[in-house]
């Protein structure tokens, strides 16, 4: 860890008070690695649990990931330990295994969205957004290979959702910060703080508060967090928000025998990094007053879109899905969302309603990368092309794989994880792994 600036450590200082110097002889030790499984696909990686979350695993030590075929195929998410606090914070809300409408505003590169598809119940809409468009296409990436098809991804301003009136039942708001909570693992976080970045983020942070706010429903959650000791950040934020716009601050219990602390005022909860084996990280559950509706409630629609006999025979349950083509591709989605998805293409117009299962040009239409990836695609439908790990990474790379007189369309496989699309011809597999998602590594 680089040193910290003075004003930083006055800063930290304030925050910490007797406790900084545990706090700084944390910061010198190395940060641990956690990942967090993908409870959609199989998965043989585990390690020490995460005790706040099921799914969460600390390694004993860091692999080079960027070579592990069961990441690039959704195996797990590398996520640090402390952001997965979102569990108990979830779980606060009495949404489990109720289905309702949710919203990720700040969401790229995916961790927290990852998280809360894998929490929410099935018949579950998320709605993923990410202002900065290349944040969007990482984000894309990382919910698609995640594989469900209930996520609808969004590139817009925060603003935009104040449309959307009583739309979500939850939204969830990891909000950009001056990053304190990341100085052990990233030394840009020391080199980029300031006084200045710290009002900055609080201001923004005030403005995404006020902004979302409109589109939960009565009885409906905000989850609030940062990576960040700074109360004006932090729990000031919560407190802005009650007074200004009546929200109920709910506490969230069962996480003290972890190390987690309640932040100032009893507001909150606070991971510090010489309390739990994690980084810094702050999180609160607010709730707007009233009562909640029962969920919305569509009839199934025709879709306007008509999908060939070969495409649709390789997708699960076809039936019940519903189709929306954006530009030249067609997403999917099930067919309880029809009307909310339409909303959503209206009010904000998503670059992803939904999973994209096929590519259009012209009159060809072939299967979307991400459809390998989907819990949607029935294996069964088309042939597999099991491979070694070596092989696995040559396909990554973008490179064609040696084959004998081979033909049509296959689907790689990797300890059995779909990993992507393969063309036959002849001695070969050409590669269909997309080329933003390709290996650079050697």
């Amino acid at each position: 860890m680089s040193a910290l600036k003075p004003d930083l450590r006055a800063a930290l200082r304030a925050s910490f008070g007797d406790d900084m110097e545990a706090f700084e002889h944390a910061l010198a030790q190395p940060a641990p690695v956690s990942i967090r499984l993908n409870p959609f696909k199989p998965s043989d990686v585990r390690g020490e649990q995460v005790p706040w979350c099921a799914n969460g695993h600390y390694l004993a030590e860091r692999p080079v990931f960027t070579l592990d075929p069961r990441l690039h195929a959704g195996a797990y998410y590398v996520q640090e330990a402390s952001s997965m606090i979102m569990e108990p914070v979830f779980n606060a809300t009495g949404f489990v295994g109720r289905d309702i409408t949710a919203l990720d505003v700040c969401a790229a590169p995916g961790g927290k969205s990852t998280h809360l598809r894998s929490l929410l119940s099935d018949g579950s809409l998320l709605v993923c957004n990410e202002i900065d468009p290349k944040r969007a296409s990482i984000l894309c990436e990382n919910i698609w290979k995640w594989g469900h098809p209930n996520i609808v991804v969004c590139n817009n301003a925060p603003e935009r959702f104040s449309q959307l009136q009583s739309f979500f039942d939850m939204v969830v708001i990891d909000a950009p910060c001056s990053g304190e909570g990341l100085m052990r693992k990233d030394p840009y976080a020391i080199e980029q703080w300031s006084p200045s970045l710290v009002r900055e983020c609080t201001v923004r942070q005030g403005r995404i508060l006020e902004a979302v706010w409109p589109s939960v429903g009565p009885g409906g959650y905000v989850v609030y967090s940062t990576c960040t000791y700074e109360a004006c950040e932090n729990e000031e934020q919560v407190e802005r928000m009650m007074t200004m716009l009546g929200a109920e601050h709910v506490e969230v219990t069962g996480t003290e025998e972890h190390g987690i602390v309640r932040g100032k005022n009893g507001i909150g909860l606070r991971c510090l990094p010489h309390l739990v084996k994690g980084e810094g990280q702050f999180m609160a559950l607010l709730r707007k007053p009233g009562m909640r509706n029962n969920g919305r409630s569509f009839r199934k629609v025709s879709s306007p879109v008509v999908l060939n006999t070969e495409l649709h025979r390789m997708l699960r349950s076809a039936n019940d899905l519903d189709f929306h083509q954006r530009r030249d591709l067609v997403h999917a989605s099930h067919s309880t969302h029809a009307h909310a998805i339409e909303e959503l293409i209206q009010a904000v117009d998503p670059i992803a309603p939904g999973i994209p299962i096929a590519e259009l040009n012209g009159r060809h239409v072939k299967p979307h990368p991400a459809l390998a990836l989907s819990t949607l695609l029935d294996r069964s439908a088309v042939p597999s092309i099991e491979v070694d790990r070596d092989d696995a990474l040559r396909y990554l790379r973008g490179e064609a794989l040696r084959a004998t007189q081979v033909s049509g369309l296959a689907l790689v496989v990797f300890d059995e994880l779909a990993l992507g699309w393969a063309k036959g011809a002849g001695n070969r597999w050409n590669n269909h792994w997309p080329d933003p998602w390709r290996i650079r590594m050697r």
